[in-house]
């Protein structure tokens, strides 16, 4: 007879599938992310991603406990303010949301990595991501205010700067503004790769961060571009940024791919809330097996090429590998 190769020989067992696994998802991949909020006593589940909660400052310390006993080793934060202007000065107060909550975890838990979400949109009373003038989001006005941002944070005690915005030069701007201040340690990690998607829903919810007028789409990319996606990445590596994002991820394997391997620097994928909220609806009328389902998922983003993955499903993901989840 002829040969044939016999590829299941290597499949047979659990242990022989373990020992020739080419892909492998550690908590230490995780990057949680919060969302922080004003006021007292606040722990309110947002509605549209179930499991997912504004917490107040002082609340903050139950979940940021429970974030460490479970090994994940970094959050992201995400600040909701009370006041809002047509500038988003909270975003660059001394004593804004995300810089308040940035100090109360870094006191409480100093080795956890804090990466604080450099953008104006969540403090801005017209929803966009920089200052807008006569209808028009102006690009080199806003770096200022994100460089502000940026300083404010990293004085705040923030491990990484994330800057999320999609301006031309944002990168630049910020790591000139860090320099200058002394933080010429501090990373950046740039949404490098931030396209106009229909998956932000959820977190536009969550962060009260909706246009009040237009769209995104002049600053964010189109989701049909991949050779612009590379055009960013290689702005953002010549303008000083350290570590690659993608967002968002399930439809985007491609593009992360495409970043990883042309590109030696770290690459990090952003499981959105789209996708993080329709596997918990699926799951939610049990159509799905969630476990397994986001474990394939964010395997598959690991082999895609990210190396780390901030997903909304961290904590759950954390407890299901530290039980040695099933295959």
């Amino acid at each position: 007879m002829s040969y044939f190769e016999r590829h299941r020989r290597l499949r047979g067992s659990t242990g022989i599938r373990s020992m020739v696994r080419e892909t492998t998802l550690a908590i230490q991949d995780l990057i949680y992310p919060l969302f922080v909020v004003e006021g007292t006593g606040v722990k309110e589940e947002i509605p549209s991603m179930p499991g997912v909660y504004h917490f107040s400052l002082d609340l903050l310390p139950q979940e940021i406990e429970e974030v460490q006993a479970l090994g994940i080793p970094a959050v992201i934060l995400f600040g909701v303010p009370e006041h809002k202007d047509h500038h988003g000065s909270e975003a660059y107060a001394h004593n804004g949301i995300v810089q308040e909550a940035t100090k109360v975890v870094k006191n409480m838990a100093p080795d956890l990595v804090v990466i604080a979400d450099t953008c104006l949109c969540q403090y801005t009373d017209h929803g966009h991501c920089g200052v807008v003038e006569k209808g028009k989001i102006v690009n080199d006005p806003s770096l200022e205010l994100l460089v502000k941002t940026a300083v404010s944070q990293a004085q705040a005690g923030a491990d990484i700067i994330a800057p999320s915005n999609m301006l031309d030069g944002f990168v630049y701007a910020i790591r000139e503004g860090l320099d200058e201040a002394g933080y010429e340690d501090i990373p950046i990690m740039s949404y490098a790769v931030k396209y106009a998607s229909s998956f932000y829903g959820p977190f536009r919810d969550a962060a009260h961060s909706t246009p009040q007028f237009g769209d995104r789409r002049t600053y964010q990319m189109d989701p049909a571009n991949r050779r612009e996606a590379l055009r960013e990445a290689q702005a953002d590596v010549e303008q000083g940024a350290d570590i690659l994002m993608v967002k968002p991820a399930m439809a985007y394997m491609d593009i992360i791919r495409e970043v990883k391997d042309n590109f030696p620097y770290p690459v990090a994928a952003y499981n959105v809330s789209g996708e993080y909220s329709m596997v918990k609806a699926a799951a939610e009328k049990g159509w799905i097996d969630e476990q397994k389902i986001v474990l394939e998922l964010l395997t598959g983003l690991k082999r895609a090429g990210a190396d780390m993955i901030l997903t909304y499903h961290a904590k759950d993901v954390a407890r299901w590998l530290g039980g040695k989840a099933n295959e």
